[in-house]
C-alpha cells in the first residue's frame, strides 16, 4: 500500500498564510479592544459589552480585507526586496 506523495510545500505556504492573516486579524482586534476601554470609559462598562460591541460582521469583514491586503502587500515586498 503506497501513499500518493502530497506536496508539502505549497500546504506549508497555505498554513504560513493563513498564520499571518490570523495575526493580522488578531492585531486589528486587540487595537479595537483597546480604544473600546480609552475613548469611551463609562461607569457600567465591561468587558463583556465590550466584546460584544466590537464582534460584528462589519469589524469582521473590515479585518479580513485589511489582513489579506496586509499580506500581499508584504508578500510583494519580501519577493521584490
Amino acid at each position: 500500500m503506497q501513499t500518493e506523495p502530497t506536496n508539502r510545500r505549497s500546504l506549508t505556504r497555505l498554513w504560513h498564510a493563513i498564520i499571518e492573516v490570523a495575526f493580522i486579524v488578531f492585531l486589528f482586534y486587540s487595537n479595537l479592544l483597546m480604544g473600546e476601554f480609552t475613548a469611551s470609559n463609562g461607569a457600567g462598562k465591561s468587558l463583556a459589552f465590550a466584546l460584544a460591541d466590537i464582534f460584528t460582521p462589519a469589524n469582521f469583514a473590515i479585518a479580513l480585507l485589511s489582513a489579506l491586503v496586509g499580506y500581499f502587500v508584504f508578500e510583494y515586498l519580501r519577493k521584490k526586496l
